[in-house]
């Protein structure tokens, strides 16, 4: 591959799928570097809270597992060395582990900034060009059986394995990291969890409510108490990051 950046590819088994509640209790990366080589590194977390037994029968780590594990917050800072010169890709990171991923670093005092960081979603290139899931796109790019499914390290690994497969079938996927980002993008929002979309004039819009499709600017001129109210709702860190800064930026 022809990378114009790194790539942090990585894959998430946590508490369960509510982005603002629930925990990681494994993250796996492997950093494709420009260079050709890669760096592969995995971590065991404790979550802190319970994991529910119905969690643990998909991917196989239980609160017994764990209990000797660091937390989040004592990792975090060798997370962020090894993503800060990287892009970010995953099999569906753009809806779940990177968003994620950004409200566990947010709640821990670590900043992220998805601007520094562009998305590249294997599953969404995966799905628009042969839609399946991750054993399949594995079995059909790489001709091989995905062992270990629900393992992050595995699942991690297979997606690296596919994203190159993908680059090297489809001529039409330029390899570059930009084209690819925006190629695995299905829609411009301006945070992660897609609450604030982005018009075809390049400005933020609320997604859901009583403003929905209203440019969130426009908003909070209008109606001073909105800004509060997100802010003590139960939105995503990140998301309510987003907000602030769009709230700063009006105010000049």
């Amino acid at each position: 591959m022809n990378l114009t950046k790194n790539i942090c590819f990585f894959d998430l088994e946590t508490t369960g799928i509510n982005i603002s509640k629930d925990r990681i209790v494994e993250i796996s990366i492997v950093k494709a570097l420009t260079n050709g080589e890669k760096e592969v590194k995995t971590w065991k977390v404790n979550p802190g809270i319970p994991i529910p037994p119905e969690t643990t029968a998909i991917h196989g780590i239980s609160d017994e597992d764990v209990k000797d594990a660091p937390s989040f917050k004592e990792i975090a800072p060798q997370i962020m060395e090894m993503i800060k010169d990287s892009d970010l890709g995953g099999f569906n990171s753009n809806r779940f582990d990177i968003p994620l991923l950004a409200e566990e670093l947010i709640r821990n005092g670590f900043d992220f900034d998805l601007t520094k960081h562009r998305p590249i979603d294997v599953q969404v290139i995966y799905h628009k060009m042969e839609p399946r899931n991750l054993s399949a796109a594995y079995k059909y790019y790489c001709d091989k059986d995905l062992v270990d499914a629900h393992s992050a390290e595995a699942d991690t690994l297979a997606t690296y394995e596919i994203f190159k497969a993908q680059v090297e079938k489809y001529e039409e996927l330029e390899n570059d990291n930009q084209f690819l980002s925006e190629f695995s993008s299905q829609r411009k929002t301006a945070d992660l969890a897609g609450f604030i979309h982005i018009d075809a004039q390049g400005d933020e819009t609320i997604s859901f409510g009583k403003y929905k499709g209203q440019k969130v600017k426009d908003v909070f001129a209008k109606d001073p108490g909105y800004y509060a109210w997100i802010q003590n709702a139960d939105f995503p860190l990140y998301t309510k990051k987003v907000f602030t800064r769009i709230k700063l930026k009006s105010s000049f």
